[in-house]
């Protein structure tokens, strides 16, 4: 599961808004920002939703690993 920092990161290096990310993934601004700053639960198939949308634009998620903690990047 990603997580509420590497949501914030993958919008960031895309440069969408809650707004946009929103309206893409078909979820509500209000879930996207309640996630991201962990003040509550998301629904799976919401996050699955974000998720697959912010890989259709181009991030991949990183998990944590013996290097470090869960990240992102853009294809190439």
């Amino acid at each position: 599961m990603i997580s509420a920092a590497q949501v914030r990161m993958a919008r960031a290096a895309l440069r969408f808004s809650v707004r946009q990310l929103a309206e893409l993934a078909g979820v509500a601004d209000s879930t996207i920002l309640r996630f991201e700053t962990e003040r509550g639960a998301i629904l799976a198939t919401n996050l699955g939703r974000i998720q697959q949308t912010l890989e259709d634009a181009g991030v991949v998620f990183i998990p944590a690993d013996a290097q470090g903690g869960p990240g992102v990047r853009l294809k190439t």
